[in-house]
């Protein structure tokens, strides 16, 4: 779980999610407010597997 809280990728788009919530709270409600949120989804998916490749990874090299 530390892998998770500590890598900056995670907390960067956990942080983006701010200014996807000011946009939904403020502005316009219309299709770039889907992509908004579709494209902060993707990029917390892309860290979250970034974070679990790197430590098979290192898992592996632990091994040898």
């Amino acid at each position: 779980m530390r892998k998770f809280i500590f890598n900056t990728s995670i907390l960067s788009s956990v942080f983006g999610v701010w200014g996807v919530a000011q946009a939904t709270r403020n502005g316009p409600r219309d299709w770039r407010l889907i992509a908004m949120w579709v494209s902060w989804g993707l990029s917390v998916a892309v860290a979250v597997g970034t974070v679990i490749e790197e430590s098979k990874d290192n898992s592996l090299s632990l091994d040898k």
